[in-house]
């Protein structure tokens, strides 16, 4: 299945820039992308990170992630096809940091990550409700770093001159992992 056909889509680059420097990925790392997707950002995520566990809760998302990797020669990552929320109950592992992609469950995965990552918590939204949801959560654990309103436009050229096309508004929420 192409990218465009999962809902969502792959994150945009510049937005997955953006993210990226927010989790402050190191050497070393063992990082968490919970709703991979397409694999975008664990693919990205895995050239600095030592490993990488990618979850999504669609079989569609998961053999189109790996497939991805596989293409990119990248091997250090591990696939799951799981909710978040039982992954994390029964993973025992603590992770540097986590990416959040999807929505799904997220006042429930955001308290399980709070205790299960070291450094920072990342969630991409374009829904306002996932913007409140995740802002709310973290603040409530004590976790909610910032926002960032990340708006990116594209050139593209109309007749013989150029304008800005823009794609749709993210909102990246940081925050910082509790476990030490």
């Amino acid at each position: 299945m192409p990218p465009s056909k999962l809902p969502g889509g792959p994150t945009q680059d510049e937005v997955m820039a953006i993210a990226l420097s927010k989790l402050g990925l190191r050497a070393g790392d063992l990082m968490l992308d919970i709703g991979c997707g397409t694999g975008k950002v664990s693919i990205a995520a895995a050239q600095t990170a030592t490993h990488v566990c990618a979850i999504d809760r669609r079989n569609e998302a998961i053999r189109y992630a790996k497939k991805e990797a596989a293409h990119k020669g990248v091997g250090n990552i591990d696939f799951f096809c799981a909710e978040a929320t039982e992954f994390l109950k029964t993973d025992s592992r603590i992770f540097d940091c986590a990416f959040v992609g999807g929505s799904h469950q997220l006042n429930e995965v955001l308290p399980l990550l709070a205790k299960g990552v070291r450094r920072r918590i990342v969630v991409n939204a374009v829904l306002v409700t996932t913007l409140q949801t995740a802002v709310a959560t973290m603040q409530e654990i004590g976790i909610f770093c910032e926002v960032v309103h990340v708006q990116i436009a594209r050139s593209q050229e109309i007749g013989k001159s150029i304008m800005f096309k823009p794609i749709d508004p993210v909102y990246v929420i940081v925050g910082n992992g509790a476990a030490c």
